[in-house]
């Protein structure tokens, strides 16, 4: 990148402890869920005008298939000893009775993760304004994560997402301004 400050830079893995707490939590295969989230922003990395921006939306949709893996070992961690009694009570009833504990990619609802999720208009402002809302929508949901809980290793762990949420909006906030910036340099009509 020419000796440019990147826009954003990675951090190590979060890790957590988390014993004896089943918790109704979906891996986030949800519209605005971090599957949804990685492959956008990989995809969307090749209509961006300049390398900065290309680099941003590789870098955080790695990123994003990290967090995948975090929520991975969650669910893994809080179902992998509970009685199948205890996950219908969580309301996973329907989850055990179709995968047991196998992790699968659906909503907090149980719906299945679907491509149709994934938006990539090709134009670079309307694909960044749509990460920033991608990216608020999911600090708001560990939020409400987090509300739900007790469990302090889970807390932390949804904070430590929560967190990266918002350093992804800051940075494409970052992005957005200078691909506008690019197109006021560069006429294209």
């Amino acid at each position: 990148m020419s000796g440019k400050k990147p826009l954003f830079e990675r951090r190590g893995a979060f890790c957590c402890v988390v014993e004896n707490h089943l918790f109704p939590l979906r891996l986030s295969g949800g519209p605005d869920g971090e599957l949804s989230a990685a492959l956008r922003y990989l995809n969307q990395r090749y209509t961006m005008p300049n390398e900065r921006a290309q680099a941003l939306l590789t870098d955080i949709g790695t990123e994003e298939l990290g967090h995948l893996e975090i929520i991975a070992t969650l669910v893994y961690k809080l179902t992998k000893d509970a009685t199948p009694a205890q996950m219908r009570e969580a309301g996973l009833g329907g989850h055990y009775a179709e995968h047991e504990k196998a992790l699968f990619y659906s909503d907090a609802n149980g719906i299945p993760w679907t491509a149709a999720y994934i938006q990539s208009k090709g134009d670079p402002i309307a694909d960044l304004a749509e990460n920033i809302a991608g990216e608020e929508k999911m600090r708001a949901t560990y939020q409400w994560l987090i509300n739900l809980t007790d469990d302090p290793d889970l807390i932390d762990a949804l904070k430590y997402l929560r967190e990266r949420e918002v350093v992804h909006s800051q940075r494409f906030r970052e992005a957005l301004y200078l691909v506008e910036e690019h197109y006021k340099t560069h006429k294209f009509f």
